[in-house]
C-alpha cells in the first residue's frame, strides 16, 4: 500500500519504518525541515534500539522516504496515519491544536477511498471529530479509523512487529479489511485482530496505561509501607507475582513512573472523566502517589547525612541515569530530573551519567557536570544516587566504585544490588522498599 505518515516523532517514525520494513511504500512527513533533512541523510532524531538500521535499510530500498510536502505526499495514498503530538494543556487534558491543524491540511488533498487513521493518543471522540471536520471540508463522507499504538519506548520495533494485539476503532468492514490486510505480516502467530467503535478503540488505549501505571503507584506505595513495616518489597512481590491473576509485569518497586505516555494520559483520563462528571479518584490517587514517589529518593539522600550531623550544602552527588528508563534518550517526566533539582536547591554539587540522555538533560538542567563514563561520575562524591536501570549499571566493579567515591553510601531507586552484599562490600547501602544497610567500619 501507499502510506502517508504525518509527523515523525516517536510514533510516526516508528509507525512508517516498520510498515516500510512490510513492503509498503511510506512517506513520512514534517513542517520541521531540520529534522526532514536529517532523516533524508540517516540522521535519527531520537535513541531508539534497532530504529536506525531499518530507516537506513528501508530507505535505501525505496520504501520509506521522507518530505515536509503534505500534499505530494497524502495525494496517492491509500491511507493516511496521523502520529502528531497530543502534548498535556494547562488542565491536564490533551492539546489537540496540531492534530485539527494537520486534518485541515489533508482534507483537499484526500482520495476518495483513502482511508486516515489516527495513531496518536487522543480523547475520546477525537475520530468523529475529524470525521465530522473532513465532511465539511471535503463534502464527502471520508474513511478515518482510530488505531491505538501500544509500543513501549526502548522495545517499540518488537512490540510493532510482533505485536499483543491490534486495536482497530472503524464505522465500515471496507476500513476494516483494509487494516488487516496492512497489518497481517505482523499477526502470523495469530495475535489477535480486535475491531471495535473507534470510541472503545480511543479509550482501550488511555485505559492500558492508566491501569500499568496504577501497578506501579501501587507497587511503590507498598514499597514505602514495607521499609517501615520491616519486610522486603522483593520478596512480597515474588509472593503476590506467583498470582496468576496478578503477575509481575510492572510490580518493580522504583522512583516512580516518566516518559511521554503514562503521566499525560493519566492526567488526561483524569480530566475526561471529570468532564462527563465523574470522580476520578483513583487516577487522581495514580498520580499524586507517583508525583510523591519521584522524591523519596532526595528524602533518603537528605535523611542520610542529617543522622550524619550534616547537611546537603557543598556535598557531591553522583547521578547514574537520566531517562525516565532504559534503552531510551527521552527525559519527559524523569525522575531524575526532579532529584537534580532537588539536590541543587539544597545546595548540592551533582555530576551525572547516562549512557543515552546526556545532550537532552543538558538542554533542561544547568549547573550539572556530565561524565561520559560512569566510574567519571563517583570521583569524589559524597554519595551515588541511581536513577534508571540500564543494564551498564547492573554488574559495576564495587572495588573501583568503593576507592572512587569520597564515602562509600548509595541510594539506588531501582534494586539493582543485594543489600547483603552490599554491606558485606563495606557500603551503606538504601533502596526502596528494603530495609537500609551499612558496612562501613567504625
Amino acid at each position: 500500500m501507499k502510506i502517508a505518515v504525518i509527523g515523525t516523532g516517536y510514533v510516526g517514525l516508528v509507525t512508517g519504518t516498520c510498515f516500510a520494513n512490510s513492503g509498503n511504500d511510506v512517506t513520512c512527513i514534517d513542517i520541521d525541515e531540520k529534522k526532514i533533512a536529517g532523516l533524508k541523510n540517516g540522521v535519527i532524531p531520537i535513541y531508539e534500539p534497532g530504529l536506525k538500521e531499518l530507516v537506513l535499510r528501508n530507505a535505501e530500498a525505496g520504501r520509506l522516504h521522507f518530505t515536509t510536502d503534505t500534499a505530494s505526499a497524502v495525494a496517492p495514498a491509500e491511507m493516511v496515519y496521523l502520529a502528531v503530538g497530543t502534548p498535556q494543556g494547562d488542565d491536564g487534558s490533551a492539546d489537540l491544536s496540531a492534530m485539527w491543524a494537520v486534518t485541515k491540511a489533508i482534507a483537499p488533498h484526500l482520495q476518495d477511498d483513502a482511508i486516515v487513521v489516527t495513531k496518536s493518543t487522543v480523547p475520546v471522540g477525537t475520530n468523529a471529530k475529524i470525521f465530522g471536520m473532513l465532511k465539511e471540508l471535503t463534502g464527502r463522507e471520508c474513511h478515518v479509523a482510530s488505531n491505538p499504538e501500544f509500543l513501549k519506548e526502548g522495545a517499540a520495533i518488537d512490540d510493532f512487529m510482533k505485536p499483543d494485539r491490534v486495536v482497530v476503532g472503524v464505522r465500515c468492514d471496507f476500513v476494516k479489511d483494509k487494516l488487516q490486510q496492512l497489518y497481517s505480516p505482523f499477526l502470523r502467530t495469530e495475535k489477535p485482530f480486535l475491531s471495535m467503535s473507534p470510541e472503545s478503540a480511543e479509550m482501550t488505549k488511555y485505559v492500558a496505561n492508566a491501569l500499568l501505571a496504577t501497578k506501579i503507584s501501587f507497587i511503590n506505595e507498598m514499597a514505602n509501607l514495607c521499609e517501615k513495616m520491616g519486610g522486603d518489597i522483593n520478596d512480597v512481590r515474588r509472593g503476590i507475582g506467583h498470582d496468576s491473576r496478578i503477575g509481575f509485569a510492572f510490580l518493580f518497586p522504583g522512583v516512580g513512573y516518566g516518559g511521554s505516555c503514562f503521566p499525560k494520559d493519566v492526567r488526561a483520563l483524569t480530566a475526561m472523566t471529570e468532564e462527563k462528571g465523574n470522580l476520578p479518584e483513583m487516577l487522581r490517587a495514580v498520580d499524586n502517589v507517583n508525583e510523591r514517589q519521584k522524591t523519596v529518593l532526595f528524602e533518603k539522600v537528605k535523611s542520610h547525612f542529617a543522622s550524619d550531623g550534616a547537611d546537603l550544602a557543598g556535598k557531591r552527588i553522583a547521578i547514574w541515569g537520566l531517562a525516565f528508563k532504559p534503552e531510551t534518550d527521552d527525559i519527559r517526566e524523569a525522575p531524575a530530573l526532579v532529584l537534580i533539582r532537588q539536590l541543587q536547591e539544597a545546595g548540592a554539587k551533582v555530576a551525572a551519567h547516562d549512557p543515552e540522555a546526556m545532550d537532552n538533560a543538558r538542554a533542561e538542567t544547568s549547573g550539572v557536570e556530565f561524565a561520559e563514563r560512569m566510574m567519571d561520575a563517583l570521583r569524589g562524591a559524597d554519595a551515588l544516587c541511581i536513577c534508571t536501570d540500564w543494564k551498564a549499571y547492573h554488574q559495576p566493579d564495587f572495588a573501583e566504585m568503593y576507592q572512587l567515591l569520597s564515602s562509600p553510601v548509595v541510594f539506588d531507586g531501582r534494586n539493582l544490588y543485594d543489600p547483603g552484599r552490599m554491606k558485606a562490600r563495606g557500603y551503606c547501602y538504601h533502596s526502596i522498599g528494603r530495609v537500609a544497610v551499612d558496612g562501613r567500619k567504625g
